[in-house]
């Protein structure tokens, strides 16, 4: 197991186990984050626990035109239950991320630090959220970290039902206009893979990155 350093340098990612955990300890500063995300590599851990660095192989991803948007999903759209923001409540969307509770969860991997890393990742334009309103209420939303042409989602929540998926969607959309070629959705969920997310190797997804 690699014991991070003060350098911000990371040891080969071949190195990973088989869960993808490449190393541990180390930092949130803004230049670790930043190197770690263009080499594929991204922090995930638990309040309890030191900072745990991981890189899976393989990776799970969604390629823009391979978005799939069910019937029910498009009648969602197409009505004005919903509106969509980007970068207007980074803040709120990374709270409500920390504090929805999810099915088989107990706590949240967004500690404090992570969310003033993340805060402060956004404040400098690498980080960015994806807003679901309803009315003037807040009702769904996700945030990642840009990095070139690879937008690279951390967490999502939804207060009502299809929120979450219509942020998504409508971040992915736009994303695709400016030119962005993969969302990296890290680890796999069946719900991601109804939207059209797939496994492909790690090798291969770095290759995006760089």
């Amino acid at each position: 197991m690699f014991i991070l350093s003060n350098s911000i340098q990371f040891p080969p990612l071949h190195a990973a186990d088989e869960d993808g955990l490449l190393a541990i300890c180390g930092d949130l500063k803004v230049e670790r984050l930043l190197h770690a995300y263009q080499s594929g590599i991204f922090p995930w851990y638990n309040e309890d626990e030191p900072i745990l660095w991981y890189s899976p192989d393989p990776r799970f991803v969604l390629f823009p035109s391979e978005l799939k948007i069910h019937k029910s999903m498009q009648a969602v759209l197409k009505s004005t239950r919903f509106s969509f923001t980007r970068n207007q409540a980074f803040s709120k969307v990374i709270r409500a991320c920390k504090q929805t509770r999810r099915v088989g969860q107990d706590g949240t991997w967004i500690t404090d630090e992570m969310e003033q890393a993340y805060i402060s990742l956004h404040e400098l334009g690498h980080a960015h959220s994806a807003e679901c309103w309803q009315g003037n209420q807040l009702v769904g939303g996700l945030y990642g970290v840009r990095v070139g042409h690879v937008f690279c989602g951390e967490s999502m929540f939804s207060l009502e039902s299809n929120a979450s998926k219509f942020a998504f969607i409508q971040m992915v959309q736009t994303l695709m206009t400016e030119g962005v070629t993969l969302i990296d959705c890290q680890v796999y969920t069946d719900h991601l893979a109804s939207l059209g997310a797939r496994l492909i190797a790690r090798d291969k997804f770095v290759q995006y990155l760089t």
